[in-house]
């Protein structure tokens, strides 16, 4: 069985860092008025950039879960 630091550290790591620096990309773009929250498209445009980051991670944690126990 792989030890901790060789399965999730790397994975928290990559959604830690990486979640962070997307959300302060995010935000950096609503503050540039690039994103108005009020727009019907940009609403959904937020909405599957945040999808595409929870798809990721998810996919990402099964195959984590696939490689440990099968």
């Amino acid at each position: 069985m792989p030890s901790f630091s060789h399965s999730w550290l790397p994975f928290i790591y990559l959604y830690a860092f990486g979640g962070f620096f997307f959300l302060a990309g995010l935000i950096i773009v609503q503050k540039a008025k690039a994103l108005v929250p009020h727009r019907k498209s940009h609403k959904k445009w937020r909405r599957v950039l945040i999808f595409g980051l929870i798809y990721f991670m998810l996919f990402h944690t099964i195959w984590i879960i696939a490689a440990i126990y099968w």
